[in-house]
């Protein structure tokens, strides 16, 4: 398949950005993080550097010094028009706890009468998909999860709640995801994730990266309290399955 056509801007001095076409597609996604791996590996391999991948997007950033912006652009183009297959990164399907009760779910019941369904119906919907990692920002670790099940979309709340509580899981038009600290939110929240996404006191804070497929898979409250407490003594491993090359 040919490669999709880059557009490039700057992004203030010290960076710019490389646009794909503006759609959501696993192929685009999939340049994305192979255009990623090469710069990393062969461009643009002094620490210095960092790439930041999205839905359609990558960041090239540089922290001290500024950025040539027409020789880089040239650069870019001659490297994307010249890319060949190079090593791809490890990617994994991680398979995450949620409850829906309703003490979490605080949306769950307007989402299933919106939708014109049952609970359960909600809850299998949720729980039948395989999502796709787009993106992660917002907050730190806030994955945008693509791949929900058209039957599950709605738009966001008119009005946004001032606080969301730390792993709420919520859904909002086509995508899904999980609140990784607390903080306000427009997301339809169905459910809870005990699993934190983000610690800032690992090496690495965020075990999730762009590419990689998420599973939800139901559990009840208790064993939602459970999981907290494995978490908080460092047992809870989420489970995760490497996917092919």
């Amino acid at each position: 398949m040919n490669s999709p056509k880059i557009d490039i801007k700057p992004f203030g001095t010290h960076s710019l950005l490389i646009e794909w076409p503006n759609e959501v597609s696993e192929l685009i996604l999939e340049k994305i993080l192979q255009f990623q791996t090469f710069l990393n590996s062969e461009a643009l391999k002094e620490r210095d550097w960092e790439l930041v991948p999205a839905y359609n997007s990558l960041l090239i950033l540089n922290r001290k010094k500024e950025i040539d912006f027409e020789k880089m652009s040239v650069d870019i183009h001659n490297w994307y028009a010249n890319l060949k297959e190079s090593v791809k990164p490890d990617r994994f399907l991680w398979r995450l706890p949620v409850t829906y009760d309703l003490e979490f779910g605080l949306d769950l019941e307007d989402v299933a009468g919106q939708l014109n369904k049952t609970k359960r119906e909600i809850i299998d919907l949720h729980t039948g998909s395989t999502y796709t990692v787009y993106g992660i920002g917002f907050l730190p670790g806030f994955m945008y999860l693509g791949g929900i099940n058209s039957e599950l979309e709605l738009p966001r709340k008119a009005i946004p709640r001032p606080k969301v509580i730390k792993g709420a899981v919520g859904v909002a038009g086509k995508q899904a995801g999980i609140y990784p600290q607390e903080s306000p939110g427009g997301w339809n929240i169905i459910g809870n994730c005990p699993v934190p996404i983000f610690d800032a006191s690992k090496d690495n804070p965020c075990f999730v990266s762009v590419g990689d497929k998420v599973e939800f898979f139901e559990i009840s409250k208790a064993e939602h309290e459970l999981h907290k407490i494995e978490v908080e003594v460092g047992i809870y491993k989420p489970e995760k399955i490497k996917l092919d090359a």
